[in-house]
């Protein structure tokens, strides 16, 4: 449920109207010409999702947050952003890229950390919302120690909001069924300099249904949505997806999750590695059995 005003309960339309305008005016100074042009369906998703859950003035922490477009943007709605991200992507490097990022941020009045150049202490229990768009299915590890030590620095009661790419949206789908990969292509994987930074394990529904159960959150909405249509589909294509997809959200091309942080949360410890090994063996088809090795 939206929160109220002092008179009464903003309809829909007013809300779009200060997401346009706020994307709008985020445009204006942000260092990167096109980057932002064909991600309206993400910055309005996540702004209504951030919007359902806490008020402005409310502290939000992005974790991930790439050149911080969503961080700006949610800023300029009058929250208070603090963008966290080491920026080591090969493009931040190239052409005083990070130096842009870091002066956009400056302007945007969006506090940022550059976690491999020295950290800022966060203070734990501070933050109202945990953000994290399109980052945990770069991870090489599981993210289960990153969110863990993150979600310490959330409040009791606030929330954990996360985007992330549909493993099995229908155009992967239709991508497998003709005999190719739901991955990266394989140019773009094979010629990457230094350590792949592209997709490691997208996600389906049920993992992040897991995903809030491991973490010990309890979840408040799981939701397909479509962030990546304006840049991939035109016209009648466009349409016809949106027909396609409306009828089953997991179709769509990517995925919302709100989880919310219970006042009694506790770090979850890693499960006991024979009771681990014994899960694998389960799925493996190899025999082995850690009971009898």
């Amino acid at each position: 449920m939206r929160f109220k005003t002092n008179n009464k309960t903003q309809n829909l339309e007013s809300f779009d109207e200060k997401i346009e305008k706020a994307i709008s005016e985020i445009k204006e100074i942000f260092p990167f010409d096109g980057y932002m042009d064909n991600a309206n369906e993400s910055y309005k998703n996540i702004a209504k999702s951030v919007m359902d859950c806490i008020k402005p003035g409310s502290k939000i922490l992005d974790l991930g947050c790439g050149p911080a477009d969503k961080t700006a943007i949610l800023q300029n709605l009058g929250y208070r952003c603090t963008g966290y991200d080491d920026l080591s992507d090969e493009w931040h490097n190239l052409d005083d890229n990070k130096k842009k990022i870091i002066n956009f941020t400056k302007a945007a009045k969006v506090n940022l950390i550059i976690s491999n150049e020295g950290s800022k202490e966060l203070k734990k229990e501070s933050f109202d919302m945990l953000m994290s768009n399109d980052m945990i299915e770069h991870l090489h590890d599981s993210p289960r120690i990153l969110l863990n030590k993150f979600l310490q620095y959330l409040k009791p009661g606030g929330f954990l909001l996360i985007t992330v790419p549909n493993a099995v949206n229908i155009r992967k789908r239709i991508s497998v069924l003709r005999g190719r990969t739901n991955l990266p292509d394989f140019y773009t994987y094979f010629w990457s300099p230094g350590k792949w930074r592209g997709h490691i394990r997208e996600y389906v529904k049920n993992d992040l249904y897991l995903l809030s159960e491991y973490l010990g959150l309890d979840i408040r909405k799981i939701k397909g949505c479509d962030h990546m249509i304006s840049s991939r589909l035109k016209g009648i294509f466009k349409k016809l997806y949106l027909f396609l997809t409306g009828f089953d959200d997991s179709l769509k091309d990517s995925w919302t999750l709100v989880a919310q942080k219970p006042t009694n949360w506790e770090i979850r410890n890693e499960v006991q590695s024979k009771k681990y090994l014994k899960y694998l063996s389960l799925k493996s088809y190899s025999g082995f059995n850690p009971d009898q090795n």
